[in-house]
């Protein structure tokens, strides 16, 4: 009984890491093709409006 507990806690933990490795890769690509698309049409970033403020700034990276 005890093995399959520690096979359980392993299985979880493996399949946490796994998940947090395919989100890690996903996030990656994101931020990889943005820049592909930046640097294909010559832009320095991505402009965005601040709400409070109405100004324009440039976009920082997990927004």
């Amino acid at each position: 009984m005890p093995q399959l507990i520690l096979l359980l806690i392993a299985g979880f933990v493996f399949w946490l890491g796994y998940r947090k490795f395919v989100a890690d890769a996903q996030k990656l690509t994101r931020q990889r093709e943005q820049a592909r698309r930046e640097e294909r049409t010559g832009a320095q970033g991505t402009l965005v409006q601040d709400p409070e403020t109405g100004e324009y700034r440039l976009k920082r990276d997990g927004e």
